[in-house]
């Protein structure tokens, strides 16, 4: 009786095994730059608390220079990415993708990871989407939960923020999504577009969280801030 008891727990808790998990002693890469419009510092300097919390072991670093050595790159369990545009060059880039497909996971908010490297379609091809409007600039706007393990307990809210436009992968898993009125744009009434993802690229992991216009939005929204850290926990090796 005691064997199926433990059985019966073991299987209601499965579900909640890959977002509970912790950061402890993982190696996690904080990297900043680009635009300074969405105040990638300030994003780094949250995570950062939050990966002290989490007992990681991470570095922070300015720049796509530190994606120029593939043998250190590949040491990090997590690359959590904030570099709205920016550049990379050809090494970087490769050593990127590489490493991702070598199970290195990657993850990010906003233009830090859904507007990086504009020029770079196989950087675009890695994390599954790319922005290509903001209509109407900030907004009124729903973000709604869908079924998934990253969402268990989570509520839909609504958020004054940038609602984006994405092209995206078919090929991601879609945990929450937005609904798209015709105020700015007619044409687009009642599209639904994801707002955060999930995907494999090979042996990594990669997941996105479109908002973040304002790095506080994630401290204003705790769903939102629980939703992202479940990510980043997600896609970790």
């Amino acid at each position: 009786m005691k064997l199926f008891q433990i059985l019966i727990l073991t299987l209601v808790l499965l579900p909640y095994n890959q977002y509970s998990q912790s950061l402890n002693e993982k190696n996690v890469l904080v990297v900043w730059g680009g635009w300074d419009g969405h105040q990638p510092e300030l994003f780094s300097k949250l995570v950062e608390e939050w990966l002290i919390s989490e007992k990681a072991n991470y570095k922070i670093h300015n720049g796509t220079e530190v994606y120029n050595d593939y043998d250190e790159l590949i040491k990090y369990d997590l690359i959590i990415q904030s570099i709205t545009m920016g550049e990379i060059n050809g090494k970087a880039a490769s050593n990127l993708m590489k490493a991702v497909r070598n199970g290195v996971g990657i993850a990010g908010t906003h233009g830090g990871l859904g507007d990086s490297f504009r020029n770079n379609p196989g950087y675009q091809f890695m994390i599954g989407g790319q922005w290509v409007s903001h209509p109407g600039g900030k907004v009124n706007f729903k973000v709604n939960m869908l079924k998934d393990e990253l969402t268990k307990g989570l509520n839909d809210f609504e958020i004054y923020s940038e609602q984006w436009y994405v092209h995206y992968d078919p090929n991601i898993e879609i945990v929450a999504n937005t609904k798209f009125n015709g105020d700015i744009f007619h044409w687009i009434d009642g599209v639904v577009m994801p707002i955060a993802w999930k995907k494999q690229y090979d042996e990594g992991k990669v997941f996105y969280f479109s908002i973040g216009h304002d790095p506080m939005e994630f401290k204003k929204h705790p769903d939102a801030w629980t939703l992202m850290t479940r990510g980043f926990i997600w896609a970790c090796r």
